[in-house]
């Protein structure tokens, strides 16, 4: 039987007057991410169509995942568009993946092509009967709670039927809504955050607070695998993560902020530094892994006040969600067993036991006086450090020192050539 996958876009398709700019933007993903196998394409305006190697099947689905905008896709068997070749491809699909008798069964049917004389009720009527009488198993029609669907698109070069419909990221194109900058620590919440702003569209890049000696390398090993999961989501499979140089102002946090206000006076430090990058790397957002309640930082009192040091927009996709909902989605994008190795970042370490969480304002603007310096700012942004990061980032940043800048100094040398993957900003 000769197969086809057969591709659906997502939200898009209510955009309307902009939907070619949107269809156009997941074709072009689609397409570099199945450059490495050999495909053919049958591009519709609803629909895209993929020939390919059954050798490569599987490895294709997991591609297809991956990829936001895809609503979701099947494996569909294809024949000549008339009744017989309907029911005798059915009949071979059911007696092929159906495995038992006693299976409740339905048939849905799709006509596109208009010219056809029957309407897509009466193509189920006239093929179901023959198809169910045709298969080996006992199968019992249920219109209401089938377990198993037969599928059938009726279009003008062919039929396609299919049982399953493989999920997709569903969402927006990749790049289609912007670009955003994700704080990303080496929890589990943030690199969710990342994972659910690319499935809305952003182009995504990453910038993430170390405090090396104070806190391990081993913690931005962390983050470069966050980050190389998350490459593979985007359009090329690469990603951009900026290394903030944060142990000077982290320091001084820690020796002259009074104890309640420390996480406070951090983020709003972290906030100020995230926004001057962003804007100079022509981003339209911040983004970050907060959610409502989780912890001091992240009252309503604590988010308005740290809030009000960017004029950026601030966009928090876990917001409402509770931690048992956001571990579920880490483990499905493959991030949560890389966020619960035993690290701790610069949001981590050192944490007051009583932080404020109803700070004000005044208070904060009081204690922050001696860290918001704008010497102190522009110091630590010219010594960031940035990444370009794919799945096959090759290197154990840890394993080269014990403060980042010496460690990728060393890197550097060891290698004795130029590195397109480091770079100094």
């Amino acid at each position: 039987m000769t197969k086809r996958i057969l591709v659906r876009f997502g939200d898009m398709m209510l955009k309307q007057q902009n939907i070619g700019f949107f269809i156009k933007k997941v074709r072009e993903h689609m397409m570099k991410q199945l450059s490495v196998f050999e495909v053919n394409y049958t591009l519709r305006h609803d629909r895209i169509f993929i020939d390919y190697q059954a050798k490569d099947e599987d490895e294709i689905i997991t591609t297809l995942k991956k990829i936001p905008g895809i609503l979701d896709f099947s494996i569909a068997y294809l024949t000549e568009p008339d009744l017989d070749h309907i029911i005798k491809l059915g009949q071979e699909i059911l007696n092929q993946e159906v495995n038992h008798d006693g299976v409740l069964f339905k048939i849905e049917t799709k006509r596109q092509n208009k010219r056809f004389p029957l309407t897509s009720q009466e193509i189920t009527h006239c093929v179901a009967k023959p198809i169910i009488d045709g298969s080996k198993w006992k199968m019992k029609v249920d219109l209401t709670h089938p377990e198993v669907v037969l599928h059938i698109e009726f279009r003008h070069e062919a039929a396609y039927l299919y049982l399953t419909r493989i999920p997709g990221m569903g969402g927006f194109p990749y790049g289609s809504q912007g670009k955003g900058m994700l704080l990303i620590s080496g929890g589990i919440d943030s690199p969710v955050a990342g994972y659910l702003a690319i499935k809305q569209g952003i182009d995504l890049e990453l910038i993430h607070f170390e405090s090396s000696p104070l806190t391990p390398l081993e913690s931005v090993d962390k983050v470069v695998e966050l980050a190389k999961t998350l490459a593979g989501y985007t359009a090329n499979g690469a990603i951009t993560l900026h290394l903030i140089p944060f142990y000077q102002i982290h320091d001084k946090i820690l020796h002259d902020v009074f104890d309640p206000y420390q996480i406070t006076v951090m983020r709003r430090m972290m906030l100020r530094i995230a926004e001057r990058l962003a804007i100079k790397r022509k981003n339209m957002c911040l983004i970050t892994g907060e959610s409502l309640g989780q912890v001091a930082s992240q009252t309503l009192f604590s988010l308005k006040v740290i809030e009000e040091v960017t004029q950026l927009p601030i966009l928090r996709p876990l917001i409402t969600d509770d931690k048992l909902k956001v571990i579920e989605q880490a483990k499905k994008i493959g991030t949560y067993e890389i966020s619960i190795r035993p690290y701790e970042d610069c949001c981590s370490i050192y944490v007051p036991k009583q932080p404020v969480t109803k700070p004000v304002t005044k208070l904060a603007l009081t204690y922050e006086a001696p860290i918001h310096q704008e010497w102190l700012i522009d110091e630590t942004i010219s010594n960031i450090q940035t990444l370009t990061i794919t799945k096959d980032f090759p290197y154990i940043i840890s394993s080269y020192g014990i403060q980042l800048k010496d460690a990728i100094q060393a890197m550097q040398m060891e290698l004795m050539t130029p590195d397109d993957h480091i770079q100094t900003k």
